[in-house]
């Protein structure tokens, strides 16, 4: 059941917490960051729920709160929003779900954020022998209405050993296969919201099913599994 909704109070205190990103702060409204946090940690868990009746899903994170600042010129400690991500179970289910609630900036997202290096080896060879089963699935109109256009970094020109003037380019020169779908606050407080983003989730599955399928086999569609 998707019964738990966003609560108006939590993206008010991420509010705050943009404001006032200090140890002194959070330590102070810590209590109330425990509720707020429990508030997104349910809603997650229903997501999860909701999910799996018609995929497999192994596990659902919560990112923590804390930033790692050890290598970051930002050195504020605590990040101003609150995220979660959906991992598919089994070694012939490719991609992932990530949800992002932050006030004015909430987002869903689902793809392939950092492809292992084999893995985007096989998406851009197989893009290079024919990328037309990817475009019939990522243009299909029901899909497009729900996702809009892949996006994610790429490269300038074309990765090594790739032809600059191939004309599915724009396609082989991605780092990152993802799409992303954005909300407004009050979206994100509506009761409708955690079945919108489910059934966002549902309709990207064309896309799973093609990649998946990409990345357990080879060139000559033989199981890379078996």
């Amino acid at each position: 059941m998707l019964n738990t909704m966003i609560t108006d109070e939590t993206l008010q205190f991420l509010r705050k917490l943009a404001k006032n990103n200090n140890k002194d702060w959070f330590e102070k409204n810590k209590k109330e960051f425990k509720v707020r946090e429990a508030n997104v940690k349910q809603f997650f868990a229903d997501i999860m729920e909701g999910l799996k009746k018609t995929d497999d899903i192994e596990i659902m994170k919560m990112f923590r709160i804390y930033r790692d600042v050890r290598f970051s010129n930002d050195k504020t400690p605590y990040k101003a929003h609150l995220a979660g991500s959906f991992s598919r179970a089994g070694a012939k289910l490719r991609g992932g779900y990530y949800i992002h609630l932050k006030p004015g900036e909430s987002f869903i997202a689902a793809g392939f954020w950092e492809p292992k290096k084999d893995d985007l080896l096989r998406i851009r060879k197989e893009l290079e022998l024919d990328a037309s089963p990817f475009r019939k699935v990522i243009n299909e109109k029901s899909f497009k209405k729900v996702w809009g256009d892949l996006v994610g970094d790429e490269v300038k020109t074309a990765p090594k050993g790739f032809d600059r003037e191939h004309p599915d380019i724009d396609l082989i020169k991605k780092k990152q296969y993802i799409f992303v779908r954005k909300f407004s606050d009050k979206e994100v407080l509506s009761e409708n919201f955690g079945r919108t983003v489910v059934d966002s989730f549902v309709a990207i599955r064309p896309y799973f099913d093609l990649m998946s399928d990409i990345l357990t086999t080879d060139l000559n569609g033989v199981s890379l599994l078996d």
